[in-house]
């Protein structure tokens, strides 16, 4: 039973002609008289009365099938309508994962553009530090992440794309007395202040860390733990500095920016899993970031020393649909 010889018996039943059914359709009288009678062998009963004198008719097998036939097509017709929906990006599902500064700096505009050109697709948005991030990631549970690489332990398992390239630099409340009379410092400098550090998870706390060790120092701490908002206003309150990514200082005006010297730069990437081929949608999102990274580099740039690695002309054109 072929959807075809469906379609072709719904015709039959509805014009009560084999001629007429075979015009609609656009298919010769014999080939739709074949599939009929193929249809009916298939079934083991004639479903169209021949013999009547008014016509064809439906033999009480065809009027049991009819409804089914009709649901089938129907259902079938469904089922296209919704690829070609997700394909045209009508519908379908981007699960995006990023870290605090970049939802902050990058994503919700990018997250605004998109759904702006494509209002039906769903957009579920993760926020966490990296690791999570590419954890989640491989256990298939984001689609896409903006996150620090490379990623840890794990990049084997992820495509990546390099995006942004951004310093870290020290953030104090602009209420208190600068933390040099310099625009920049050492992280020896550094070490003489209390830190407010992110919880576990956040690259940026391995960073801080790091650069404390390279420098032979030991960092003191004054709050440890915090999601990134809750760092920037413990810093805002004077509660301590923080080095921090420079996307954050264009949201914060009560921050105030001094570099670290030497420079801490760290690269962001768009990632997802290399064994699962993207989505239509998923192609979308990547051209709607590359875009708008594009745009942004073009006018004022970011605040702070924040450079683009990745340009539109670089994106790889989905594939075409295979003929079969």
């Amino acid at each position: 039973m072929t959807l075809q010889q469906l379609a072709y018996f719904v015709a039959v039943a509805d014009v009560g002609s084999f001629t007429r059914a075979a015009e609609s359709l656009g298919v010769a009288q014999p080939t739709l008289s074949r599939q009929l009678r193929a249809l009916e062998d298939e079934l083991g009963s004639p479903l169209v009365d021949r013999s009547s004198r008014d016509g064809l008719a439906l033999t009480p097998a065809g009027e049991a099938v009819l409804p089914f036939a009709r649901r089938m097509l129907a259902d079938a017709d469904g089922a296209r309508t919704a690829v070609a929906e997700i394909v045209g990006l009508r519908r379908g599902r981007v699960r995006v994962g990023a870290t605090p500064s970049l939802c902050i700096g990058v994503l919700a505009d990018v997250l605004r553009v998109f759904h702006e050109k494509y209002p039906d697709v769903r957009l579920e948005l993760v926020e966490s530090g990296s690791q999570p991030l590419v954890r989640s990631l491989v256990r298939g549970e984001l689609d896409l992440a903006m996150v620090i690489v490379p990623p840890p332990g794990i990049d084997a398992a992820l495509d990546t794309e390099p995006l942004l390239r951004e310093r870290l630099s020290v953030a104090s409340p602009t209420s208190e007395r600068a933390p040099t009379s310099r625009s920049s410092m050492t992280v020896k400098e550094l070490a003489r202040r209390h830190l407010v550090v992110p919880r576990q998870g956040y690259d940026l706390l391995e960073s801080t860390l790091k650069a404390y060790a390279d420098a032979g120092e030991t960092p003191q701490f004054a709050v440890e733990g915090g999601e990134m908002d809750a760092v920037l206003r413990m810093v805002e309150a004077g509660t301590g500095v923080a080095v921090v990514p420079d996307l954050v200082f264009s949201s914060r005006p009560r921050l105030r920016r001094t570099v670290l010297t030497p420079p801490l730069y760290r690269t962001v990437a768009l990632a997802r899993r290399a064994d699962l081929a993207p989505t239509h949608a998923m192609r979308a999102f990547r051209d709607t970031l590359l875009s708008f990274l594009a745009v942004v580099s073009a006018g004022d740039g970011f605040p702070g020393d924040v450079q683009v690695l990745r340009r539109p002309e670089a994106l790889t054109p989905a594939p075409a649909a295979s003929p079969d």
